[in-house]
């Protein structure tokens, strides 16, 4: 069996790396989002599309990319704020601040879904 200072501090690890991995996602994500804006817009202009021609494409798919890896990134940080206080620091202050960290991502991860896909989550899929 392990030990209490063991488990705490495989704890503290892994929500490091839950910490971690959001931070990359977000990171990555937002790379990959400018890379493929950067690569569209190239081909649209040696395509000769011009000034206009799938311009308006660039900017609704890097929006799309970007907002996506916002929010599997705050999934993977709400995760880790779990772990930690949970696991780590199991206190009656840890427990408030993590529901108000919760209720801010929930509500940033609403905004961000309308925002890609033009609807609220609850609602049916547009045809």
């Amino acid at each position: 069996m392990l030990s209490d200072t063991v488990m705490l501090a495989i704890a503290q690890a892994v929500a490091k790396g839950f910490e971690f991995g959001g931070i990359a996602v977000i990171v990555i994500g937002t790379l990959v989002a400018f890379w493929g804006a950067l690569r569209t817009v190239a081909a649209t202009r040696g395509a000769g599309g011009g000034a206009g021609g799938g311009d308006s494409d660039v900017v609704p798919a890097f929006r799309k990319t970007l907002g996506r890896s916002i929010l599997t990134g705050l999934e993977l940080l709400v995760a880790a704020d779990i772990i930690r206080t949970v696991a780590v620091e199991p206190t009656l202050r840890s427990v408030l601040v993590l529901g108000l960290i919760v209720l801010i991502r929930t509500f940033l991860s609403f905004s961000l879904e309308v925002e890609i896909d033009g609807r609220w989550p609850w609602q049916g899929r547009r045809e």
